[in-house]
């Protein structure tokens, strides 16, 4: 009799947790997906990458820490550095786009957005703001950052002034330390510090619609040190291409989105 009670009670226990789920955020959160590695490109293990985009078959990256930051105009296929501007010692470089014949990159802590012409990467002018700096990316009509929370803010690229924002959530868990952001078909994908997953992001209400799992693309072998983690993202709107790495990862891995793992979780 007592052996039929704790089976009942167990059962119970089990039917009721899957209840739970049912009911829950974790059957509404948004779903995983997997990846496929198409191609591989050469990186150097001396960039801390801290933005990343591609243009007209160019790579342009900027690279973090005082006294190794720096803008960059790369050869894909061989990793030669085209073009490089450096940057002062007292500025940590972060994200970086394209805006019209411009660069902008703006910095973790110093308060100042850099613009460049695209094609000398000299120096045009500059804006300044409030808050950290850390990814960016751009609509064709606003430029959007990130600042390590879970807010993502909507700026008018000819003053670098927060026009609106949105707060990203998954279901109901919010996601933060959001960092480098790349603008693809309608979405905003962000990189989650520290994390192996790219957010797909609905610029319109912050809703996570969907998460990249890229764990496994760069063996833990492979990487420099515990803060050699995924941070980049880059786009071939011509040819469909989806471009990531990461802080002084030995490679750019070309990848195409497979299909769903089955797995609904939080980062």
């Amino acid at each position: 009799m007592l052996a039929r009670i704790h089976y009942l009670c167990k059962f119970s226990l089990q039917f009721a947790f899957a209840i739970s789920l049912l009911s829950g955020n974790y059957a509404n959160a948004a779903p995983v997906y997997g990846y496929k590695i198409v191609a591989t490109y050469p990186h150097s293990t001396e960039s801390y990458t801290e933005g990343f985009f591609y243009l007209d078959g160019i790579f342009y990256e900027s690279t973090g820490i005082n006294g190794h930051s720096a803008v960059m105009a790369i050869a894909p296929e061989t990793g030669r550095i085209l073009q490089r501007h450096d940057l002062r010692s007292d500025y940590f470089g972060e994200g970086i786009v394209d805006w019209g014949p411009n660069i902008y990159e703006w910095t973790w802590k110093s308060h100042v957005c850099f613009v460049y012409d695209r094609f000398s990467l000299q120096l045009v002018k500059q804006f300044t703001y409030t808050g950290e700096g850390w990814g960016m990316t751009r609509t064709t009509k606003e430029l959007i950052t990130s600042d390590g929370t879970a807010t993502l803010r909507f700026r008018d690229p000819e003053t670098f002034r927060e026009t609106r924002h949105i707060l990203v959530k998954d279901e109901s868990k919010i996601i933060s330390q959001l960092n480098e952001l790349e603008f693809i078909k309608g979405e905003i994908y962000a990189n989650v510090w520290h994390s192996d997953r790219i957010a797909r992001i609905s610029p319109q209400d912050g809703h996570v619609i969907a998460w990249i799992d890229l764990a496994g693309l760069l063996p833990s072998h492979q990487r420099m040190d515990a803060e050699s983690v995924l941070n980049g993202i880059a786009y071939d709107s011509q040819h469909d291409r989806l471009f990531v790495t990461g802080k002084r990862w030995p490679q750019v891995f070309e990848i195409e989105i497979a299909g769903r793992t089955g797995e609904k979780s939080h980062p």
